[in-house]
């Protein structure tokens, strides 16, 4: 991405009166969470079939806390990166409603946004599928005797289940809605490090398109859905998401 680029994408935000991003699993990345489809990735060691479904689950859900005994250290220990910091800022600045995520890594949360939509729920909550008693991450790891088994409820030995969205699991609803009501009433939907192949999180750039409302895209390739973005920024978003901010500021002639 080069300097006129970056100068345009933030020419862009300059112009919009309301802004709201949209990232995936990309935006993550740099720190150290790998794309669950990407080589190397979860799905390429763990059949998602087998565990990562909400049948599978509820018949077998010792496959998922198998999968979790590897994918947990992972998100305990990631740092948000510097794109996270810059969407951050920009909500700071008054620019950015909204962040909505397919990530459940609670990372933009950490960078300091606090308007976040958590599409596919969270590692760090889960809940008693019996009573529906809510379980912090801690709790879950105790109950679980470091993941080498299932976590159970004390109160009436249900299975916990961590408050993520599986395959064949609803969203939940009222957050699909705000997303969509987000979505709808933006003219300027960034969004970062996100193939767009997955729904109903791939839709919501259509939503605001179809108001005329404007999209960049930030990856580090070529998507099949580049030519659906007005302007499509390549490269990693840790190095231009700040580059725009920056140049944002300037623009708006903030100190």
């Amino acid at each position: 991405m080069n300097e006129d680029e970056i100068q345009r994408a933030a020419l862009m935000i300059l112009e919009s009166i309301q802004v709201v991003v949209l990232t995936g699993a990309g935006t993550s990345v740099e720190s150290g969470i790998p794309d669950f489809r990407s080589p190397g990735g979860l799905w390429t060691k763990y059949d998602p079939l087998l565990y990562g479904t909400y049948e599978s689950f509820v018949s077998h859900p010792e496959r998922f806390w198998e999968m979790a005994k590897e994918l947990n250290p992972t998100l305990e220990q990631a740092e948000p990166n510097l794109a996270h910091y810059a969407l951050a800022e920009l909500e700071r600045l008054g620019k950015c409603r909204a962040v909505i995520t397919q990530n459940i890594d609670h990372l933009h949360q950490r960078a300091g946004s606090t308007e976040v939509l958590e599409l596919h729920g969270t590692h760090r909550t889960g809940h008693c599928m019996r009573c529906r008693r809510l379980f912090t991450l801690e709790e879950m790891k105790e109950l679980s005797m470091d993941n080498t088994q299932v976590p159970r409820c004390p109160d009436d030995e249900g299975t916990i289940k961590p408050d993520v969205i599986f395959f064949g699991e609803p969203l939940d609803s009222r957050v699909l809605s705000k997303a969509a009501e987000l979505a709808t009433t933006s003219d300027l939907m960034l969004v970062v490090g996100c193939s767009l192949e997955v729904y109903p999180a791939a839709a919501l750039p259509d939503y605001t398109r179809r108001r005329k409302g404007r999209l960049v895209f930030f990856n580090t390739v070529a998507t099949s859905h580049d030519h659906e973005a007005d302007m499509v920024c390549l490269g990693k978003a840790g190095v231009v998401l700040p580059a725009v901010v920056e140049a944002y500021k300037k623009l708006a002639r903030i100190a």
